[in-house]
């Protein structure tokens, strides 16, 4: 599972090309992992929507209802959570070790208090769902999903704040295997408890929720075991280098740490508010767009993979006094994220009749989600440079201002100029949902002309 810690930068005396393909192939290595550990992480999702998707449309509708209200409040914390990661890179690259294991504890009871508020949040949710519109099925279906869900989340938000030790000292791997076995053993799962397999009662959608839960436990108990009896983490043992609270630490990283959560929380939101808008369009429209959420979710772990990287460089740059070298990296990966967009695009056009047939058969379905998937093409672009423009900002611990511009362009732009397409003809006779979608290539490409106007003046 491990490998080797980020290496120092190239010798200043290398040409230009020589220093950026350098870091590139440094990006590479640490993003590599991050990112089949981020796709087998979307996996969970993948497989839930996929195979309630070919068990009933209303069991679809409820899953992707209930994912729409658990995944921006994941993403939150996991976004304060990550603090840790440039925080441990930095004191990585200036060689400040004996701060790693202070900040890791400090990260662990943020991660507890995030617990508790996470749980009762989703189950705070429940009650409210017949209010938005859902027929009293899918909205009953939703609510068993959401309570089986919570059982998982005190696994899943401990998994993430040890995914800041191991990320932050270049280790991205032991979170790629941990995520991979979670998604192997979320498939099987879902098959006994959806379809009630091997004695098991036929739950549904409600099933996903529990195969979940508990591949994300599973997931916990093999990260614990890891850091526990590695060599590489001997120096770094949790037990034996046990903090107590320190609240100047906590206060810092959750100044780091929360705008970052806010950002993820406000873009990750957006996509949720608009499935919850769509509601009263009925179960077949809400079923198309989960679909196109789903896919345009996996192509965006690329990106957003090489985001996370970034961040790592470019938080060990600056710790090992190389900013000159930090600037040039953070700039020129924006080249990279325009390449990325330039495969995306056509991938989703081309393919989306085949894409979306991966998840369900119903005809309605497929028609509205074919439909959406061309707009989720188009935005591919500012999307793709946005996340890199704001890995490369939190790199260098530049994290309000970017809130900022991701509240402006998503609540500020998107959403009430998606409203207005979709359900009026204040602009344009109403266009149904692709509205909401056609408004997010517009808020997208707000905050990427922001953001890399940030990144170039900072």
């Amino acid at each position: 599972m491990d490998e080797t810690h980020q290496p120092l930068p190239t010798p200043p005396q290398a040409s230009f090309l020589a220093q950026t393909l350098s870091e590139w192939k440094t990006l590479a290595l640490l993003g590599g992992p991050i990112l089949i550990a981020q796709l087998a992480q979307m996996a969970n999702g993948v497989i839930d929507t996929v195979m309630a998707g070919h068990y009933r449309a209303e069991d679809l509708a409820a899953v992707g209802i209930g994912s729409s209200l658990w995944a921006p409040l994941l993403l939150f914390f996991f976004g304060t959570l990550s603090a840790q990661q440039p925080t441990i890179s930095g004191h990585r690259g200036s060689g400040e070790t004996a701060q790693i294991m202070p900040v890791t504890w400090q990260g662990l009871y943020i991660a507890g208090v995030s617990m508790l508020l996470m749980i009762a949040l989703l189950l705070s949710a429940g009650p409210l769902l017949p209010l938005l519109g859902l027929g009293r099925e899918t909205a009953s279906i939703a609510e068993g999903y959401l309570q089986a869900f919570v059982w998982g989340v005190p696994a899943l938000l401990l998994t993430t704040s040890l995914r800041g030790l191991t990320d932050g000292l270049g280790h991205t791997r032991v979170i790629m295997v941990i995520s991979l076995i979670s998604a192997l053993l979320n498939l099987p799962l879902n098959y006994m408890l959806i379809y009630g397999k091997f004695g098991l009662p036929e739950m549904g959608g409600v099933g996903c929720g529990w195969a979940t839960a508990l591949s994300n436990t599973v997931a916990a108990v093999i990260m614990l075991a890891y850091l526990h009896i590695s060599r590489h983490y001997r120096r770094y043992h949790l037990w034996r280098d046990r903090v107590a609270p320190d609240w100047s630490r906590i206060r810092e990283l959750l100044r780091l740490g929360l705008p970052i959560g806010a950002s993820m929380f406000v873009e990750v939101s957006m996509f949720g508010v608009i499935a919850l808008f769509l509601a009263p369009l009925g179960a077949i429209v809400v079923a198309g767009h989960q679909i196109v959420l789903n896919i345009t979710a996996v192509v965006f772990m690329v990106p957003l993979s090489l985001g996370f990287a970034l961040t790592l460089r470019v938080s060990f740059l600056i710790g090992a006094q190389s900013p000159e070298m930090a600037r040039r990296l953070a700039r020129t990966t924006l080249l990279l994220g325009l390449a990325i967009a330039m495969i995306n695009m056509p991938v989703l056009m081309l393919a989306r009749d085949y894409l979306v047939g991966l998840y369900t058969s119903d005809a309605e379905v497929i028609a509205v989600a074919t439909r959406l998937l061309m707009f989720a093409a188009i935005f591919q672009l500012a999307d793709v440079l946005q996340v890199t423009a704001i890995g490369a900002l939190r790199g260098y611990k530049d994290t309000r201002i970017p809130l900022f511009i991701m509240i402006v362009s998503f609540w500020g732009v998107c959403l009430p100029l998606g409203y207005a397409l979709t359900f009026t003809d204040w602009i344009v006779p109403a266009l149904g949902a692709g509205g909401f979608w056609l408004a997010l290539i517009v808020g997208l490409t707000c905050a990427s002309v922001l953001l890399i106007t940030r990144l170039w003046r900072f």
